[in-house]
């Protein structure tokens, strides 16, 4: 089974953050940070089965995560959400919308 859920965050420094959480997770995993036109994606493949890609836009993080079961999700986005809000601890707390796909 692979459960996919979709994930926004507004914020000052989507931008940063996010090139941040590359940098921090760069030395366990392949993560990766692309300049777009209007900020940027960061992608992060924490396992065979769990990946996450984040997008930045002018004041927001989309986030989209895909993992193996539903429990692993909500796991994973507690973790990112923790990670988040340590690089925006002076916005902190932040706000998370997340919304299930079905597969």
């Amino acid at each position: 089974m692979t459960c996919i859920a979709n994930g926004r965050v507004t914020c000052i420094k989507p931008a940063r953050y996010v090139q941040q959480l590359v940098s921090h997770w760069k030395h366990k995993m392949d993560a990766s940070w692309e300049p777009l036109a209007n900020g940027g994606c960061g992608t992060f493949p924490f396992s065979d089965d769990t990946f996450a890609t984040m997008v930045c836009e002018r004041d927001m993080i989309s986030i989209q995560l895909t993992t193996a079961s539903f429990e692993r999700n909500i796991e994973m986005r507690g973790v990112i959400e923790r990670h988040i809000e340590r690089f925006a601890f002076r916005e902190a707390p932040l706000c998370y919308v997340w919304a299930q796909e079905d597969v």
